[in-house]
């Protein structure tokens, strides 16, 4: 095992649940001898990808956070979005949420809530398997044949009862969004939200994210949120084309 190998194996221990270690539990996490985790994490505290509490507790040092931020599908599409989003939370004070696909997994770059919003699992940074959600089932929908049957060929997760498993109808349920220019997840993930998604483009027309409103059951219906997660996800595929004019 490389030592590239046994570094990132310390820095996959920190998780959503788990974003707080001490050194014990890193190595337990990833599997190393305590001497080799200690090594290794005294570095990563040198260097700033790990901070040390003073109470030694381990956590995600602001110098990942740094190296993240030059990724170009985050910060470049969040910035280019983040005005939509803004008139979009506006216009329906819900969940607004923009994200890509990685893989398998929808990977959330951007979110905005406020007081009245119905609670939500995803945050930024958070990765969500693709079948379930409404920009989960955008990005599917415009994924590669082989990223589709992927997808579906494993058991999909029963969040609620609602949760749609079965892969033929799910393959329906993509066929429509490639149809319509719209998904909808109504309470697969979590009882009592449902969501409207929309495909964002790039210059060439390939999707490329995918923007949505998350709301509460009962409050509001999907039809009157429809044009307004259209109109955000065409203003941010215009920004996203010019953005890409300007540098041609």
């Amino acid at each position: 095992m490389t030592l590239t190998t046994r570094t990132m194996q310390v820095l996959g221990a920190f998780t959503p649940r788990h974003p707080r270690l001490r050194l014990a539990e890193v190595a337990a996490a990833s599997g190393l001898p305590l001497t080799t985790a200690h090594r290794i994490v005294n570095d990563l505290v040198v260097w700033g990808a790990l901070e040390r509490a003073p109470d030694g507790t381990l956590s995600v040092g602001l110098r990942l956070w740094e190296l993240a931020s030059l990724a170009p599908r985050g910060p470049e599409l969040r910035e280019a979005a983040l005005p939509f989003l803004e008139d979009l939370y506006t216009a329906t004070r819900e969940n607004v949420q923009l994200a890509v696909r990685e893989d398998l997994e929808s990977v959330f770059v951007e979110r905005l809530t406020g007081p009245d919003s119905v609670g939500v699992m995803t945050r930024v940074g958070a990765r969500f398997p693709l079948p379930s959600t409404g920009v989960g089932r955008v990005l599917l929908a415009h994924a590669p044949a082989a990223v589709q049957d992927g997808a579906l060929a494993v058991p999909v997760r029963r969040w609620t009862e609602r949760t749609e498993t079965d892969p033929d109808r799910l393959r329906a349920l993509l066929a429509e969004v490639r149809r319509t220019g719209v998904a909808f997840s109504d309470q697969q993930v979590t009882e009592g939200a449902a969501s409207v998604a929309a495909p964002v483009r790039a210059g060439r027309g390939e999707v490329v994210a995918a923007v949505s409103v998350v709301y509460r059951t009962g409050r509001t219906t999907a039809a009157p949120l429809v044009p307004a997660v259209r109109a955000a996800a065409l203003g941010i595929s215009r920004a996203l084309a010019a953005r890409s004019d300007a540098r041609s």
